[in-house]
This record gives structure tokens, sequence and C-alpha cells, in this order.
């Protein structure tokens, strides 16, 4: 296997001067290697006595190599596309290819993408103008996204300690085009690119994070738990940008999904408003907990997705049907991120306002959506019949994962929680329908107040 003198430049040093590179690949997937280094390491560093506070002091510094413009604005002359940071690595290595024809903001040479100015819906009805104005008062800032990043960049470099060719990934709402002010941020740590076992070695790797937050970086780092999930997560808050994270291992479905999401949130105007508007409506009716045993906000997302596509005129088309090769779910996740730029804008012959879309939303999920029989499907772009499989056997809520074909609602288990759910769509859609004011569902004031 051969590889470019400029991939070659990029590996550490002793592997250059080696030349080896078979040797670097199987370094690189050694996982159980990887993971006994880094508990010798973390024994070593107990060891030490030298103050970790100066570590950390790359946050502040401004004479420091690793700042933020210089991790999102590559050399002239280089051009390098390294996502999601600035660590070269050949496995995630793709050049850099202007954006020409797509509609969907391009994240270019940033691991996340920069600040665009977007259309929005003319909203000339009462209720429409609510919609927009919780949207623009509501949607996530550049200044969020900045905190976020900065500490996926951070966070990265100290895992590199221990897994040198681990990436780490900012993923979800944070970077889907779905975010809030208050939107907590989801990272995914890909340690290979193989699958990893989530009930065993996964959970592994994540004990050894946590025992580095807990340890290494307790100045920095507050209350680290791990959660044994199906698919298990280190919950913890970085206290420089105040902001919660949930991370995981390999759950590499979630960086497919969010460049998905990406798209379906730039294709239509109408989009991003009306996700946010619910997303806050079923936090305020506390059915927005997949913890607690409602809806995740992933799996809000998908239905108003769904309902847009199911429209008598859809809104939204199926973009895995329309543009199977650019969401193929085997593609190399260096090229994930580009799959956006390929989507032109979807010119729909829908003129409902987001007012109407809003009362339509909660309706067909009130009166229409067959919840007993019928699956929510965007890979579809219709309701289709429940599968067999146990994965969705006993479940009240299907939403079918676009990717992985897995149940996203999987958390509403118990008969209580899924009647408040239906209960809280059909009494929104009947005061939203008499009334025509986004107060009578949701404050719209107190709501921009907390963001």
């Amino acid at each position: 296997m051969e590889m470019a003198a400029q991939d070659l430049h990029q590996l550490p040093p002793h592997y250059s001067e080696a030349g080896n590179y078979t040797f670097y690949c199987l370094y690189n997937l050694n996982l159980h290697r990887q993971i006994l280094h880094f508990e010798w390491l973390l024994w070593r560093l107990s060891e030490q006595n030298v103050p970790y506070d100066v570590k950390r002091q790359r946050f502040h510094s401004p004479h420091c190599e690793s700042t933020l413009v210089n991790q999102t604005v590559p050399l002239p002359e280089e051009r390098r596309y390294s996502f999601p940071g600035s660590i070269p690595s050949p496995l995630f290595h793709a050049h850099y290819i202007p954006d020409l024809t797509g509609c969907v903001p391009p994240l270019r040479d940033a691991p996340f993408p920069d600040p665009i100015e977007t259309t929005l819906p003319v909203a000339k009805d009462k209720l429409s103008q609510q919609v927009l104005e919780l949207f623009q008062a509501c949607q996530q800032q550049t200044c969020d996204l900045n905190k976020k990043e900065l500490c996926r960049t951070e966070l990265q470099k100290e895992i590199q300690r221990i897994f040198p060719q681990s990436r780490l990934f900012l993923v979800g709402s944070s970077l889907n085009g779905f975010g809030t002010r208050s939107s907590d941020g989801d990272l995914c740590l890909v340690v290979k690119e193989e699958p990893v076992n989530q009930k065993t070695e996964a959970r592994h790797i994540l004990s050894l994070v946590q025992k580095l937050f807990c340890t290494k970086l307790s100045n920095y780092i507050e209350r680290p738990q791990l959660i044994r999930a199906k698919v298990p997560i280190v919950k913890f808050r970085d206290k420089v940008s105040c902001v919660e994270f949930d991370l995981n291992v390999n759950n590499v479905v979630g960086i497919r999904n969010t460049f998905l999401l990406r798209t379906y949130a730039y294709i239509e105007n109408r989009v991003r408003p009306l996700v946010l508007v619910v997303k806050k409506w079923a936090s305020f009716h506390d059915i927005n907990d997949a913890s607690r045993g409602t809806l995740s906000s992933y799996s809000l997302v998908l239905m108003v997705l769904h309902y847009l596509q199911t429209l008598p005129e859809p809104i939204l088309p199926s973009l895995q049907k329309n543009y199977p090769e650019s969401f193929n779910p085997t593609m190399q996740l260096h090229l994930v991120h580009q799959a956006p730029r390929t989507v032109p804008p979807y010119l729909s012959k829908n003129g409902s306002t987001l007012g109407d879309l809003l009362v339509g939303f909660f309706k067909y999920y009130a009166t229409e959506f067959d919840w007993s029989h019928q699956m929510i499907s965007i890979r579809e772009a219709r309701a289709i019949p429940r599968p067999d499989g146990i994965e969705w056997r006993n479940k009240f809520i299907c939403v079918e994962e676009p990717f992985d074909g897995t149940n996203t609602a999987r958390a509403v288990h118990e008969k209580q929680k899924f009647d408040i759910i239906k209960d809280e769509f059909l009494k929104s859609w009947q005061r939203l329908r008499d009334k025509r004011d986004l107060n009578c569902i949701l404050p719209v004031r107190a709501t921009i107040q907390k963001r």
C-alpha cells in the first residue's frame, strides 16, 4: 500500500522515518493495545506532581498555536479539509471542494458551519409571525456553536493522548440546523472505522474517558457520569462553556444522520422554524425527554419531517430516495460532510404558511396517523406498516432511524406516557385551531426569555 508524500509527512515522526504504513494502520486499529496504554498512562500521570492546570492555559492564551481560528482556517496554499479538527489523519482525510451549486450551507474548511444568511419565510398572519419570532430569538447562535467547538477541540487533544488516531465529532442538533440556544452538545468519539460492541468495548472505553475526566480534567469537567444505555454515554458539563455534553463511542450513525438532517433543514425555509417551535412545545409540556419515557428531540425532528413529506402537496421529498449516493449508509465517514453540497433547494408547490403547517402538524398526529399499525419513515417519505421484529413489538410509537432502521422512539414504553403524548397533540390541535394564537399552547414571551 503506497502513501502520498504529503500524507507521509502527517504521520508521527517515528512512522515517517520508518515509512511502514502497514504497521501504522495496524496500530491505529489495535484498540486493545491503546486501552492498555491508556490505563498505564493514567497510572503514570497519577504519580506525577506536575500541576495539570498548565495544560488548559491554551483555552485563553492569545499566543497559542491551537486557537480556534487556526483550527478552522487553513493556510491558503494547503486548502486541506480536516474534519472535525485540524489534526490530519489519513483515515479521515479529504480535499476541500468549493461549494458552487448546493443550497445547504457548506462546512467549507471549518469543522462546523460558518454563519450564513438564509431567507426566512414571509409571515403575514399572527400565528406565523409568532412562530418566526420564536425561531429568530431561540435558534442557536454562532457564539453558542463556537463554545461547543472549542470544548470539542480541547477534549480531542486530551483524548488523542490516549487513542492517538481517534477523532471527536460534534454531532446532533449543534450541527444539523435544528439547534437552539439551550441545546446540549453531542459528541461521538470514533476510535476505529470498524463497529464497536456497545455493551462491552464502548462501555470500557467510556469508563476510561470518565476516569480521565474525574482525575486530570476535574478542574474543567464536572459531573461526568457513565450512563449504561443501549448506546452508552458519558454525560458531563464543561465548566468553561457551561454546556452539558453527551459523549458516545463509535455511534457513527449519529454522524450520518446529522448531515442528512442538516440537508433537510436548509432545502426549504419553513422547516427549521417549524421544528424549533415543536421542540419548544414538547419541552414545555414535558414530553421531550427520552430518559423519562417520552420523545427524544431526534424523534420529534423526524416526526416533523415526516409530516412535511406526507402532505397532499409535499414540502419535503425523501432525500435518501432522490439522492441515494449522497446518503449511502456505507459511505466513508470522511465523505459524509460533503453530501449536503450536492442537494439543490426543493421547490414545493405548497404555499402553506408557518401557522397553517403548525396546526396541520398537530392535527396529523392527533387524528390521522395510525399509531397502532404504522411507522414513521422519512426514508420512504410515508407512513409504512410496522415490521414484525422484536424492535417494534409492543412499542407505542415507532419512528424509523433512516440509516440503521432502529426505533428512535423506543423510550416510550409505558402506556401512561404514550397517552399523555397523544393527549397533548389532541389538546394543542384543538386550541390552536380555534384561537390561532401560539400562546394558547406555548407561552411565547417566557419561552424567549428562557431560550
